[in-house]
């Protein structure tokens, strides 16, 4: 699977130096058209998580520049399957668009049998959008104010403690199986469909801790109610200097997630050059920065073909994780 999803990957590499041939005469028309009517970007999370959050601010931007609505609308569950077999089905005009991470371009064919969509075959790169480290948080009752100290926690009552995933297979689970697996502890995995019902579930005690992004996780540690241990990124995080990196405490242990824009397949090149424009424009502005930084966002402005080589240069390395993490593909 692997062999023929890296093959697949490689084709959007040359079809994005093919489409810098000049267009067709029809495409062209369509594009100097695009859009006249609402464009749809479809998150496959529930309402109020860090994607969610950057989408609905991205949607806003474009909407002034593009001249017609942006909606968001929210396709949570199956580990983004679900809004990715919504976007794929759908025409590929530039209407409707997917906002995707590692989980559903790379880690789904890894980790999951039986999907209805290949990524590498239904989707053709847009735009990257931004990158993030997660943060480990832990419920403020948690007696623990280190990862030291959740390791012997954890050890001393195996299979009790508990950590909230976004979905078997996808990027929160794997750095808690990372986790587990480095360090020897037995925590039992509790799969949600969004951020925001795990969310929930950890500031009310039913879980124990989760891996999560800034925006979901910042703000309630901000408050007191979780406590932030580490973050996952290779250094320590611009959002928290003071909190160190898990890499610093358990050796190559790093993980930072990238979400991008990604359209069905046969979307002409003229509109989505013209959307590949629209996020870079707005991942510029001096005011996204100074939103979305304080929660650990860092832009990532690019071509599609620097989105098509990110894709294609990230799949022998989530692959390891993957197996590193012991899962198998279900």
């Amino acid at each position: 699977m692997k062999t023929r999803f890296g093959t697949r990957v490689r084709t959007w590499l040359a079809l994005a130096a093919v489409a810098l041939a000049p267009a067709a005469a029809s495409a062209q028309d369509q594009a100097g058209r695009y859009p006249d009517r609402m464009i749809k970007l479809i998150v496959p999370y529930t309402p109020g998580g860090l994607v969610d959050t950057f989408t609905r601010a991205l949607a806003d931007d474009m909407a002034s520049r593009l001249g017609q609505p942006v909606v968001v609308e929210n396709r949570p569950g199956a580990n983004q399957a679900i809004g990715a077999n919504a976007a794929a089905r759908a025409a590929p005009d530039g209407y409707t668009l997917f906002v995707s991470s590692q989980t559903g371009m790379i880690l789904n064919p890894l980790t999951t049998k039986g999907l209805l969509v290949d990524p590498a075959k239904d989707f053709t790169p847009v735009a990257t959008m931004f990158s993030t480290p997660f943060y480990l948080v832990v419920n403020s009752s948690l007696p623990v104010k280190s990862v030291q100290e959740l390791v012997a926690l954890a050890k001393s009552k195996p299979g009790k403690l508990t950590y909230g995933s976004l979905g078997r297979g996808g990027t929160h689970h794997l750095a808690g199986e990372m986790l587990t697996r480095r360090t020897g502890t037995n925590i039992l995995h509790v799969p949600y469909k969004g951020s925001a019902p795990a969310m929930n579930d950890l500031l009310g005690g039913q879980i124990d801790m989760m891996f999560e992004g800034g925006t979901s996780t910042l703000p309630y540690v901000q408050a007191g109610r979780l406590r932030a241990l580490a973050s996952t990124g290779k250094t320590r995080s611009e959002a928290m200097p003071d909190l160190p990196a898990l890499n610093e405490i358990i050796p190559g242990f790093s993980m930072t997630v990238w979400i991008g824009l990604v359209a069905p397949s046969g979307i002409p090149q003229p509109i989505a050059d013209k959307l590949n424009a629209a996020v870079q424009a707005m991942l510029k502005l001096p005011s996204t920065h100074e939103k979305f930084a304080p929660v650990g966002i860092e832009m990532m402005p690019g071509s599609q073909a620097d989105f098509a080589r990110l894709i294609q240069s990230d799949i022998p390395t989530w692959a390891k994780i993957v197996q590193d993490a012991g899962i198998e593909p279900q």
